[in-house]
């Protein structure tokens, strides 16, 4: 028997109100639903995890994740979701929101923790507004130390839920009203204040992060005899970059570029040349550590810029190429990556085709 992770991700976003339905929306370079499914699959808690949804994923880069077709409802979607799971042995079930996307591994620890004495665990948080409610035309007060905003993941055992669904005929906004609908006990726990749910625009709009920027620059002499490596890809050139390591302009600039917006010092300094243990190495591994520099500190892309300065090879001949190796390097949309061919009208070092420069600007949020 085992546990699994249930994202529904199949609603209308009719409060949202946009085209696009808020799940799908790109926040940190991923779809708004990936942030609580990439929680939950590094959380390593769940044997399975089920997605639920009505338009179709065409890409994720996850592994053994089912996908599912959700309902016209909430309810319907669990609904779908528990008939799927009825004969995979499944003992508990953490049905969270896909507008979650702040879910974090620890929150789903301590509902873990609490399933082992209890058949249903759902997080909440107080209130800390003064709450009013209307009936008729009279307002009431209502005391908010016993006023609960339950949010999700709701958790339950497996069968108590199945049963619970299977023999229910009305519309619930969540599972733990169909538990309280049917006297069943619930252990509430305190939730987390992160973990809100994006219901409107303006929702959405208080995730937006502050924006730091970083200017990246890099110049090496082309030499014969030697391979052109330019944003991590491979150019056919019948010259290389002179460098301690493949000289790849672009990744130094993008390097310089990613630690000036962290503050972090530059490429010197995480890789001195004068160190023979950087000989000859391959700049798509000298970005390693940068990019783990940025998750460690909570940074993420939100675009780079990049002009690329040589007489040749010709840019708008290997911009398609080159956009392609940095989006799988970095991890990132290639529609968030700008290329721009610049010349210097045969003046200098570069004019005469004896090097080429590289100059990034990086937009990063924290």
């Amino acid at each position: 028997m085992s546990d699994c992770f249930i994202l529904l991700s199949a609603g209308k976003s009719k409060r949202f109100k946009s085209k696009l339905n808020k799940q799908f929306l790109s926040y940190k370079n991923k779809p708004l639903f990936e942030h609580s499914l990439k929680t939950a699959l590094d959380s390593k808690l769940f044997k399975k995890v089920l997605i639920v949804s009505n338009k179709k994923i065409k890409k994720i880069s996850y592994k053994n994740i089912d996908i599912i077709k959700g309902g016209i409802e909430r309810h319907h979607s669990t609904q779908n979701a528990l008939n799927y799971l009825k004969h995979k042995k499944i003992k508990n079930v953490f049905i969270h929101d896909a507008a979650r996307p702040n879910l974090s591994i620890n929150l789903l620890r301590r509902l873990k923790k609490e399933l082992k004495k209890n058949n249903a665990v759902v997080p909440y948080l107080k209130s800390e507004n003064s709450v009013k409610y209307k009936i008729k035309n009279k307002i009431n007060n209502l005391d908010r130390n016993k006023v609960l905003l339950t949010q999700t993941p709701q958790c339950f055992n497996f069968q108590e839920l199945f049963n619970l669904f299977k023999s229910n005929k009305e519309k619930i906004t969540d599972e733990a009203s169909l538990y309280l609908k049917n006297n069943k006990k619930i252990k509430f726990i305190l939730g987390d204040k992160k973990n809100f749910k994006i219901t409107t625009k303006s929702d959405f709009d208080y995730l937006k992060s502050e924006n730091y920027y970083g200017i990246g620059f890099d110049i090496h002499r082309l030499i014969k005899k030697k391979k052109l490596f330019l944003g991590g890809a491979k150019i056919p050139f019948h010259s290389g970059l002179k460098g301690h390591s493949d000289g790849d302009v672009i990744l130094h600039a993008i390097i310089d570029g990613l630690l000036g917006a962290m503050r972090k010092s530059d490429i010197g300094t995480l890789f001195p040349s004068n160190s023979s243990k950087f000989k000859n190495i391959r700049s798509k591994n000298m970005l390693v550590p940068v990019l783990k520099l940025l998750k460690d500190n909570n940074f993420s892309i939100n675009n780079i810029d990049i002009n690329l300065i040589c007489e040749n090879p010709k840019v708008s001949k290997i911009r398609h190429k080159i956009t392609k190796s940095l989006s799988r390097l970095l991890s990132i949309n290639r529609n968030l990556i700008n290329l721009k061919g610049k010349t210097v009208e045969k003046l200098g070092i570069i004019g005469k085709e004896q090097a080429i420069a590289c100059e990034v600007v990086c937009s990063l949020s924290k």
